[in-house]
């Protein structure tokens, strides 16, 4: 099986930036990290994808409304358009290829916006409520609970119908991409899981960051990763095992 995978992360005018614990729950998981910046031609995704066994899209900037045909909002945060085109790329890639697929804060907005989806921009005024999501406590700390789909790949990965999760962010899915499900929400409504609704391409996408939370070996974040590894292992093993027919095309 291939070990190594992909990891989307951002980038100034000189310097790659990326928090080094996805790394390190990745090779927690057994697999081998390998960082993606925002590339200057991202038609070249494809070609980064057809030597890895799985995709990582990571937390970071405010994915640019115009991708999802809305204005700025006025507290719209930092936008990098160039990491916008390079993660959708990958995402295409990724469906081409049926590659496995985990995708964290920001990667759960932009494979939404990839569905055809939208998001809320600042959830305090879009969305006001006494749920923490952007908790000025330390980046481990769990602020709030949120509530699992049952069948779900998420409920598949944690063995859990509700945990505890860390929460940092402003941004967040409003109108669901068609093709997508929830898989697990908040008290207060707010998305915080979602799957593409295929079974022959495994996404799983949460809204919290499990990556600050899998140091712990007992932690339900510490699955999501294993799950993620134990996927690339499957669709290794399907994808050398003989067939005498063809596998079925995904929808564009």
């Amino acid at each position: 099986m291939s070990k190594l995978i992909a990891i989307s992360a951002t980038a100034d005018s000189s310097k790659i930036s990326l928090s080094l614990n996805y790394a390190r729950s990745l090779e927690g998981a057994g697999l081998v990290p390998m960082i993606v910046p925002p590339l200057t031609d991202p038609t070249r995704a494809g070609d980064i994808l057809d030597s890895v066994g799985g995709l990582l899209l990571t937390g970071g900037e405010d994915v640019d409304p115009k991708r999802f045909g809305a204005p700025p909002h006025p507290k719209l945060g930092r936008i990098n358009p160039q990491r916008d085109a390079t993660e959708l790329a990958l995402l295409e890639a990724a469906r081409d290829r049926r590659l496995p697929v985990l995708a964290i804060c920001r990667g759960i907005q932009i494979l939404n916006v990839a569905f055809g989806g939208t998001l809320y921009q600042d959830l305090p005024s879009e969305h006001p409520s006494a749920v923490g999501h952007n908790s000025p406590r330390d980046a481990a700390s769990r602020t709030h609970d949120v509530t699992i789909t049952a069948g779900s790949r998420l409920a598949a990965a944690t063995g859990a119908a509700a945990m505890a999760v860390n929460s940092y962010h402003h941004q967040a899915v409003c109108h669901v991409g068609a093709g997508l499900r929830v898989t697990a929400v908040a008290a207060d409504g707010v998305i915080e899981g979602v799957e593409v609704d295929d079974p022959a391409w495994w996404v799983l996408a949460v809204q919290w960051h499990p990556e600050d939370l899998a140091t712990d070996v007992r932690s339900w974040d510490r699955r999501i990763f294993k799950a993620f590894a134990d996927e690339i292992a499957r669709a290794e093993k399907a994808a050398t095992r003989p067939s005498s027919a063809p596998r079925p095309g995904l929808a564009s």
